[in-house]
């Protein structure tokens, strides 16, 4: 059943989003050759605590740190540790948090020292992908525009959408209804409303869209051992369309970022 949410709701949600998105840029800054993954980890875990939320993934079915950190052609869910971050790789930051009773879930990628041609093209075409599928996040519209937006902007670029894992209905809980896969067909319902709230997330292989867990059960690698990266958002669907609930506030304070805000068609 989805969840639909009242305007006071996804006001909150949009305190938590903000709050989650303002952890981004000195999370991002941090990406530097020789820093371990579990540095990451306490960063954010610091930041979050610090605006009055709490990690939601610590603990999340028994996931063991309060991020994910998931590195060149390991696609999600990478449990931050000892590994250090080297020049050239591509490090993939999911974060969620839980303010006030309702969840924020936000995700980059980002390219650390000397990344090749061919790796921040997939970066950027995979935060591309996740904005043509929240210009399709439309009042009236159908989830399936979102996904087929998606696929369709990876796939023209050579690139393909994993399958296994897809996007998904956010509020009071991390997983809601519905799912948003990053593939599919213009029209395939449900028919968007005002007051959903969805979690959308590009996952993006430079190779096959194949993958696999390795042993310590969480973390998804490429099978063919390409590159991966991800973007996420949280967005609301709204009277006026969409609205990014993850976005920061533009520097003056007055609105959101260039990319915050509502996304035209």
């Amino acid at each position: 059943m989805i969840n639909l949410k009242t305007k006071h709701e996804i006001d909150l949600m949009a305190r938590a989003g903000q709050l989650l998105a303002s952890v981004l840029p000195p999370l991002a800054a941090a990406c530097e050759p020789g820093t371990r993954t579990i540095e990451l980890d306490e960063i954010a875990d610091k930041l979050i605590r610090a605006g009055g939320a709490t990690p939601g993934f610590l603990g999340y079915h028994g996931f063991p740190r309060s991020i994910c950190v998931s590195i060149n052609d390991e696609a999600v869910h990478g449990i931050p540790g000892n590994r250090k971050i080297a020049s050239g790789d591509l490090v993939s930051l999911d974060l969620g948090l839980v303010l006030e009773g309702f969840w924020a879930d936000v995700g980059i990628t980002v390219g650390v020292g000397n990344v090749t041609p061919e790796a921040r093209r997939l970066i950027k075409v995979t935060e591309e992908a996740l904005y043509a599928g929240i210009a399709k996040a439309q009042p009236g519209g159908w989830l399936g525009d979102v996904s087929s937006a998606i696929q369709q902007h990876v796939e023209a670029a050579g690139f393909s959408v994993i399958r296994q894992f897809v996007g998904h209905g956010i509020g009071r809980q991390m997983h809601e209804d519905p799912q948003v896969p990053n593939f599919g067909q213009p029209g395939t319902p449900p028919r968007l409303k005002p007051g959903m709230t969805l979690a959308i997330e590009p996952m993006v292989n430079a190779g096959s869209y194949e993958v696999f867990m390795k042993p310590d059960g969480w973390t998804i690698c490429t099978a063919d051992g390409s590159l991966s990266a991800y973007f996420e958002h949280t967005v609301a669907i709204t009277d006026a369309g969409p609205l990014i609930l993850t976005a920061l506030p533009s520097p003056n304070g007055h609105g959101p970022s260039p990319r915050g805000g509502e996304v035209g068609a």
